[in-house]
């Protein structure tokens, strides 16, 4: 209880600050000092590298409460209330759908409406390597309605057959390697899938993930090359990727013109070897601290030449922060704030 009205009280500070100076969020950092609870830092950058109108900063809940295993939490657990209020108060405009937010239509819009925020994404688990097409067809219709009823365009999906990221093992080298027989049955699904998003005026787009059966480069080489262009695009997400031995940086400019969606994932790479080299799952993984947010020193990944080869591309979507973190050791709003500072910073949004 003691910990949910400190953070309230940040949060109130931070709000009062923000009506007494009139710098954006979109400038604000907070600093792991106790005695400065936020820091306001104004960005020399004049010229924006993506065109403000077809690119939008989201930020998905998994630093506040990860849907794959609700332990990784406060106790008691943070309302989505507060993580919807942080997410809108750090400056973002869209949030990946979380099993935390209200699953009435009704409500949602009123919460979200409320901080003129949105639904970015939201997840589809497929799992046609298992001949289970009908509840993929399934789960993947009722994201589509619900995509149509928030005003939204992009759906994330993942083939998570035979998938090891939730079980208690190493996700690297137990993860499911697919035959000739379920490659072929996963590029058919998806592109049927791709088809029906397209003719509805949405993409649909793949995001390779550790602990599944495509993750390597390899992987997603055979993926772009069995699937329609038209009809599947890719997700970037840095972090799986780097966690995966995949360079972002290549990824990016090998398939730049595929890339309708982007997940920006820092990587603690000590945390990360650590993790390798004790076998820990990939929550376990997570709990250790594996991952961060952009802008964070602790962090390997260099955003900077990935953000140009996308502004190069002229890439339009959502660049969404992703940090799977422990709240209990990382505060979500600080490094929410750390990241819109940073991306601010680099990119002029």
């Amino acid at each position: 209880m003691l910990k949910q009205i400190s953070r309230l009280l940040v949060s109130v500070v931070i709000v009062i600050l923000m009506g007494i100076i009139t710098t954006m969020p979109a400038n604000a950092s907070v600093t792991k000092s106790n005695a400065e609870l936020v820091s306001l830092v104004s960005s020399s950058k004049t010229v924006t590298m993506f065109d403000p109108q077809k690119v939008r900063l989201g930020i998905t809940p998994t630093g506040w409460s990860n849907s794959d295993d609700p332990s990784i939490d406060l106790v008691p657990p943070i309302p989505y209330q507060q993580i919807l209020s942080e997410m809108a108060l750090s400056g973002f405009k869209g949030s990946q759908m979380s099993g935390k937010y209200p699953q009435d239509m009704a409500v949602l819009k009123k919460e979200l409406a409320l901080r003129d925020f949105t639904i970015s994404e939201p997840w589809v688990g497929t799992y046609f390597t298992i001949d289970d097409d009908e509840d993929s067809k399934k789960i993947f219709h009722q994201q589509m309605e619900f995509m149509k009823k928030i005003g939204g365009t992009t759906i994330v999906v993942a083939e998570l057959g035979g998938a090891v990221h939730q079980q208690p093992v190493a996700p690297l080298p137990n993860r499911p390697i697919f035959n000739d027989r379920q490659w072929e049955k996963l590029t058919k699904g998806l592109n049927e899938l791709g088809k029906e998003a397209y003719e509805a005026g949405m993409q649909l787009c793949y995001h390779p993930h550790v602990g599944t059966g495509v993750e390597t480069l390899g992987d997603i080489d055979r993926l772009m090359a069995g699937t329609n262009p038209k009809y599947l695009k890719l997700l970037l997400d840095t972090g799986h990727l780097y966690y995966a031995g995949v360079d972002p940086l290549m990824v990016t400019q090998k398939y730049a013109d595929r890339i309708k969606h982007v997940h920006l994932k820092n990587i603690r790479k000590d945390v990360l070897d650590q993790s390798k080299k004790k076998g820990l799952s990939f929550l376990d993984s997570i709990r250790a601290g594996s991952f961060t947010v952009p802008g964070d020193k602790e962090g390997i990944i260099d955003f900077q030449p990935i953000l140009e080869e996308l502004a190069q591309a002229h890439y339009e979507g959502w660049l969404v922060v992703e940090a799977e973190q422990d709240p209990n050791k990382a505060n979500p709003l600080q490094y929410a704030l750390m990241a819109r500072n940073y991306l601010h910073q680099e990119t002029g949004l």
